[in-house]
């Protein structure tokens, strides 16, 4: 225990901030008193300083990274900073800290994924009904977002979150919860665009797969093709002498259920996982709510520790008490174990999925905790984000301190998805390695965007064309979309960055999006899409592009833009229109229509070499 406790207080003192040969060592966000003490600055100096500024600073006052900066500057003292450690991360390296003595068997935590209407909710079902409601008349009703399974004396938690949106989600937001993946695919179906996509996540993840063939009592299966489309993805299994687990099942009729079991209990066992019990609480949120009469709630995993009720909690950046816990049979109860799922209640405020947690039993600690993150997270907010931008790569190396460059194809086809692929991974340069880390056909989706957002990547998209929602789910993300027409223009943009040269950048930038309601036969001008204008505004003189299903069908310009009979200029969002394209005559129900106008953006290096 002693040793315990002085490995913790190592870490605890890493953590504090430090000034050594003229340099400030920055961890954590200091008062002008704490700066004052480290750097043997006159505090009458600083106070003179900010008050030059018309700021009227008590000594308590908290400064943030960019004041420390601003200071050392007035000063000349050397900053450095180090992000790894801060009041926001020394709960987390305490909180987990264990010896390994400490640690028993803990249950896995399972996460289905794949294609739609493959079964993923059936399975859930099933396993629901026939594992914990057996003795319940009428079946489950209601569940709280993750449940435990038995089998054989073991249990298994599964997430009930089924696809790779919500699990990238949560992993965007630093949740990393899954233990297995269990990747579903209809054996009457065989791999689609979601399946790929959910494998990829799964790998950029590095969670083990097992494969589950459902509706195996299905006619027409092919399961030698299904193998072999997933060998081709990466994913090979043991009987071709690859590493995943492959089982048949059918979650109507239970079939291979318990082969399923086995699989998932065989591969707990390799991967040998413990958690500690007898100490406080750390977890993650599944899922959140305000709920009448009871608040704000969440449903959260125990991934160590044991929760109880009455624990002062620190979630997020906020603090809250603890008030009641229930199971996933919505009764009460005192306390949960590792891997256990829980709903409770008592939140200050409403947690986010993929929120951590961590107990204390010392309220006035976790206070204290909660307010250095909110005060961290407000310093988080106010830096102004970096997007990775193949015109930005020299700026990007150098603050990133990264020699590795990501990109995320969305291509039309298959077959220009590999063209692309293989043209980029053979750019070569001495000092960036490039690697495309996913590769597919399916409409850009938010999954696409969080998946870029958690491995720092570029998306390229080849006639594959973004939603206005897409578009604004990548903003908010910092992830750069870059859409294009012409294959070797790719090649040129990266080629042209990574040489560091100063060319000006042409780019399409959306200015607005409607979507084909109706379409009508005119005689005079021909067809004509009824539309709604869902995002900006409709225009008669900027360039527009029909896309179906994510894909570039047609591009043009507007040969008439009506509003009801007469003619406009622009129809802004919400409004109805009529819109003709060019000699456009295939124009469908629910295509989008959207509308570009050409910038020049000048590029960084030149604004720099031009000053």
């Amino acid at each position: 225990m002693a040793n315990k406790k002085s490995k913790i207080a190592s870490i605890q003192k890493k953590v504090q901030n430090k000034f050594a040969n003229n340099t400030f060592y920055f961890h954590i966000s200091p008062t002008i008193n704490q700066f004052c003490e480290l750097t043997n600055t006159p505090k009458n100096k600083i106070m003179e300083h900010y008050f030059e500024q018309s700021h009227s600073y008590s000594p308590f006052q908290t400064l943030s990274y960019d004041d420390v900066e601003e200071l050392c500057t007035v000063f000349n003292f050397d900053l450095e900073r180090d992000e790894t450690l801060s009041h926001g991360t020394i709960i987390e390296k305490t909180a987990v800290f264990d010896i390994e003595d400490d640690k028993d068997e803990r249950p896995p935590i399972v996460t289905i994924m794949g294609h739609v209407d493959h079964g993923k909710t059936t399975l859930l079902d099933y396993l629901r009904k026939s594992t914990i409601t057996n003795q319940e008349s009428g079946g489950i009703t209601q569940h709280i977002g993750a449940y435990t399974v038995e089998y054989q004396d073991k249990s298994i938690t599964v997430i009930d979150t089924p696809g790779h949106k919500a699990f990238t989600t949560m992993r965007a937001r630093g949740a990393n919860l899954t233990d297995i993946i269990l990747l579903v695919v209809a054996a009457d179906d065989g791999v689609k665009p979601q399946t790929i996509e959910a494998i990829e996540h799964a790998k950029n993840a590095k969670v083990p797969i097992i494969v589950v063939i459902n509706k195996i009592d299905k006619p027409d299966v092919n399961f030698e093709k299904i193998q072999t489309d997933l060998a081709s993805a990466g994913i090979t299994p043991e009987e071709w002498g690859g590493d995943t687990i492959f089982v048949k099942i059918s979650a109507i009729t239970g079939a291979g259920i318990n082969d399923l079991m086995e699989a998932i209990l065989l591969t707990t066992e390799i991967l040998a996982l413990k958690a500690n019990r007898n100490k406080s609480a750390v977890g993650t949120v599944i899922e959140s709510r305000n709920e009448k009469g009871k608040g704000n709630t969440a449903t959260v995993i125990v991934q160590n520790g044991t929760l109880k009720k009455g624990d002062s909690m620190v979630i997020s950046n906020s603090y809250c008490k603890v008030k009641h816990i229930l199971n996933q049979k919505f009764q009460s109860i005192d306390k949960a174990l590792p891997s256990t799922p829980v709903r409770i209640s008592g939140l200050s405020e409403q947690a986010l999925a993929g929120d951590k947690f961590v107990c204390f039993k010392n309220d006035k600690e976790a206070r204290k905790i909660a307010n250095s993150r909110s005060q961290h997270q407000k310093i988080l907010k106010g830096r102004e984000g970096m997007p990775i931008q193949t015109s930005q790569i020299e700026k990007f190396l150098e603050e990133k301190k990264t020699k590795d460059l990501n990109f995320i194809i969305k291509a039309d086809t298959e077959g220009t998805g590999a063209a692309l692929k293989n043209m980029i991974e053979k750019i070569k340069n001495d000092e960036i390695t490039i690697k495309v880390i996913s590769s597919n056909t399916s409409p850009i989706s938010d999954s696409d965007v969080l998946l870029a957002a958690v491995s720092n990547s570029n998306i390229i998209a080849f006639n594959n064309y973004p939603s206005s929602k897409v578009l604004r789910t990548a903003s908010e993300n910092k992830v750069q979309i870059k859409r294009y027409q012409v294959i070797y223009d790719i090649e040129d943009d990266i080629r042209q960055a990574m040489k560091g040269l100063t060319t000006p950048i042409h780019e399409e930038i959306l200015v607005g999006e409607a979507e084909v309601r109706e379409v009508f036969k005119s005689t005079k001008i021909g067809l004509i899409a009824g539309c709604m204008v869902v995002s900006g505004s409709a225009y008669n003189n900027k360039i527009a592009k029909v896309i179906r299903e994510g894909k570039l069908i047609f591009s043009g310009t507007v040969a008439s833009l009506k509003r009801f009979k007469n003619d406009a200029k622009e129809v802004r969002q919400g409004m109805e229109c009529g819109i003709t394209i060019g000699d456009f005559k295939d124009v469908k129900k629910a295509d989008l229509i959207q509308f570009f106008e050409n910038k020049v953006l000048e590029d960084d290096n030149k604004k720099r070499t031009t000053k």
